[in-house]
């Protein structure tokens, strides 16, 4: 339900009775909790806020904050706890344990699979279908996820633990939780011990013919984060709790001792998902040990995507985070963040850059360079060219905020001064406006009247004596340049992210030296996810002009692109042909030196 972002629509705070109310139905949804519980998570005095949210696939869903954090969450007139609530308050929901690798996979927005679920000696919980009940991690009591139940116990045992076990709505690590601060779950050391991850790995070995399980048992205190577990013991975890397909159809894996052969074909039976993960973290480690320095850093991850990685894929094979477990290439870094293998900022707005590397870390100084690579590194640091040309140019997408002029036309469909909203959905609460009202004209249903709201939000002062009615183009036209002017970007393996104003294009201009020769400087290329030093690279090989970069004056934490001569042709062709950026996203191509003319 939050793997993906979700858009604010209103925020507000809870007052007496709304919070009374609130405290009633939290007892009633769940009754385990004592009178003081209630008080202490729904408190009479402190801050307590509601938020107002759809959901990427554009459910309306109700969060409640409290001390800066989610506490819980109602769809559809059900309540639901966080997980911010669930660390507080662990023995709240029936809970039932997977190994730390599904994490990742569970805040992806995957549910979780039966054979991903640990079961203990003394049995599973007992539920029915449609309980709501948590997830945690193997030797952790902390619930990492809250999920509803889509069969019972019984039918679960029945199934042989094979089958969708839990549909996931919330876990750590998704956007519901990054609303809050983010912070980790709690160490709670399990209340009995649990023997089962021995019994169940002992199944394991001998179902799968593989090592043990033991080492994907991580110690209590390391119960969320898996960067303690080797590469080849985070490979074997996500193997054994991969989806039901893989236990149905996988044969023997090989031992250790196994030929070439059998290991080739025991990666073969991997489902395409589980192979496109490991072909990710093959090249992402391969990267950082071969292509990366650390007077590379800062680096942008969408060059450490298209430059790097990609130049590490194996021939014949073609890396793409849609067909992984990741989704996008933002969840892939924070899972490597996650086991603290390197740091990820965003120094320019809605821009990520890979600040710092630990090159000591177990995982890279284990990697092996693949055979092939050792003595092609040389050809393909030769192919800049090749590697510039993996650059995905950005989604956008025009939005528009509601101004305080506008409050009036806009909250009748409940939006308020500052909700976010895409042109088709202004266009919509206009119509809707329009026929709630009756304001269509009755002998020209091309015409709107206009009453004294519309009066008020769409007309100069000049005009309102004049005109009585607007043509529907009209009345959207001037409805669209009187709210705030905003726009969504989503760079290739990343989240959108919502900025204000209007995107600024990439500005090229033409400006004389001395000794009346010319430079070509480019601006705002940040903006559209282009490194401007890989950029000013390919130029300089292409030209064979010297390229330089400097700060862009009066725009903070951004640089220029500097190139001798009048390069635009060049510029042109490779922003609209290579990197297949929309021409209305390019200003100054019409500085391009005319044919016949010299430079």
């Amino acid at each position: 339900m939050f793997a993906r972002a979700f858009r604010v629509r209103a925020n507000s705070s809870i007052k007496g009775s709304d919070r009374r109310k609130l405290r009633g139905d939290v007892a009633a949804a769940f009754p385990t909790l004592s009178p003081e519980q209630l008080a202490e998570l729904i408190p009479n005095k402190e801050e307590l806020n509601v938020i107002k949210i759809y959901s990427h696939k554009g459910e309306a869903i109700t969060v409640y904050m409290n001390h800066r954090n989610p506490i819980l969450f109602e769809a559809e007139k059900v309540l639901y706890p966080t997980v911010y609530t669930l660390w507080v308050y662990p023995d709240l929901l029936p809970a039932f344990s997977t190994w730390p690798p599904v994490l990742q996979k569970l805040a992806g927005g995957a549910d979780l699979m039966l054979p991903g679920v640990v079961v203990p000696s003394s049995g599973l919980p007992r539920v029915q279908r449609g309980t709501l009940c948590a997830v945690t991690l193997l030797g952790n009591r902390a619930p990492v996820a809250v999920g509803v139940a889509t069969m019972s116990t019984e039918e679960m045992l029945a199934a042989g633990m094979k089958g969708k076990g839990f549909a996931v709505l919330h876990t750590h690590l998704d956007h519901l939780w990054e609303y809050g601060d983010k912070s980790s779950p709690p160490t709670l050391a399990p209340l009995v011990t649990d023997s089962a991850a021995e019994e169940s790995a002992g199944a394991q070995e001998e179902l799968q013919g593989k090592e043990p399980l033991t080492s994907c048992s991580p110690e209590p205190q390391q119960h969320g984060d898996i960067g303690g577990l080797s590469l080849r013991d985070r490979e074997t975890c996500a193997e054994l709790l991969g989806e039901e397909e893989l236990h149905e159809n996988r044969a023997a894996e090989p031992a250790e001792d196994a030929s070439t052969e059998e290991q080739q074909e025991a990666e073969d039976s991997r489902t395409p998902q589980e192979q496109m993960d490991a072909l990710f973290n093959q090249c992402f480690f391969h990267a950082l040990k071969c292509k990366v320095k650390k007077s590379d850093l800062p680096l942008l991850t969408s060059t450490f995507l298209g430059s790097h990685m990609f130049s590490c894929c194996p021939a014949g094979k073609q890396l793409d985070i849609k067909k992984s477990s990741y989704k996008k290439f933002s969840k892939f870094l924070q899972c490597m963040q996650h086991q603290r293998i390197l740091q990820v900022k965003e120094l320019n707005k809605g821009v990520e850059s890979i600040v710092e590397v630990d090159w000591k870390h177990p995982d890279i100084k284990a990697f092996a360079v693949p055979e092939g690579f050792s003595s092609a590194s040389a050809a393909q640091d030769s192919k800049s060219e090749d590697r510039e040309q993996v650059y995905h140019a950005p989604e956008i997408i025009p939005l528009y905020g509601v101004s305080t002029k506008m409050i009036p036309l806009f909250q009748e469909s409940g939006h308020k001064k500052g909700s976010i909203l895409s042109s088709s959905e202004v266009r919509n609460i206009i119509i809707n406006y329009v026929k709630s009202n009756e304001l269509v004209d009755e002998t020209n249903k091309n015409l709107v009247k206009v009453n004294a709201i519309l009066c008020d939000c769409l007309l100069e002062k000049s005009e309102q004596d004049e005109i009585s009615h607007l043509k529907w183009d009209e009345l959207l036209s001037r409805c669209l340049e009187r709210l705030q002017p905003l726009h969504q970007v989503t760079f290739f393996g990343q989240e959108p992210v919502v900025r204000k104003g209007n995107i600024e294009p990439i500005d090229i201009t033409i400006a004389q030296r001395s000794s009346n020769k010319k430079v070509t400087i480019v601006k705002n290329l940040e903006l559209y996810g282009l490194d401007p030093q890989c950029v000013a690279n390919t130029l300089q090989q292409k030209v064979q002009a010297s390229a330089t970069i400097s700060p862009a004056p009066g725009a903070k934490d951004r640089v220029q692109v500097q190139i001798q001569g009048n390069q635009i042709h060049h510029l042109a062709k490779m922003l609209l042909e290579e990197y297949q950026l929309p021409r209305k996203y390019i200003q100054g191509l019409d500085k391009a030196p005319k044919p016949g003319r010299k430079k």
